[in-house]
């Protein structure tokens, strides 16, 4: 039971830290935005207005699949704090953990290709 008490603090330790991630990454998002929505009028062409466009749209689409990682994280302390003890580690929550932390880790590297590609527009068009 030791095992498990540790092997469960360490999940929500991870869990906690993922949740303090996408909180940084959702407010990074509306400073993107916000950026976005200054340059407007110094935007000039057809093609950089609709990068701008793409860009605006996938900052929306980014701030939904956060929203939907958080409440994934939230649901994940939920069963931690109600998990069976006498249930076996090996079980339900390890597997929906690696299935969590594969999903964190396939959002996180989208995020970082999304920071870069906005970085490089900004310097495009200013």
């Amino acid at each position: 039971m030791q095992s498990k008490v540790m092997y469960l603090s360490d999940l929500k330790f991870n869990i906690d830290t993922w949740k303090r991630e996408l909180r940084f990454h959702f407010n990074e998002m509306d400073t993107f935005q916000e950026k976005l929505e200054e340059i407007v009028p110094r935007v000039e062409g057809d093609i950089s207005k609709k990068k701008l466009e793409v860009f605006q749209n996938r900052i929306l689409i980014e701030k939904d699949a956060i929203s939907k990682l958080m409440h994934r994280c939230r649901n994940k302390i939920a069963n931690i704090n109600n998990a069976d003890f006498n249930e076996n580690i090996d079980g339900r929550l390890q597997n929906e953990q690696r299935t969590l932390k594969e999903d964190m880790r396939t959002y996180i590297k989208l995020h970082y290709d999304l920071k870069e590609e906005l970085m490089d527009f900004f310097l495009e068009v200013l």
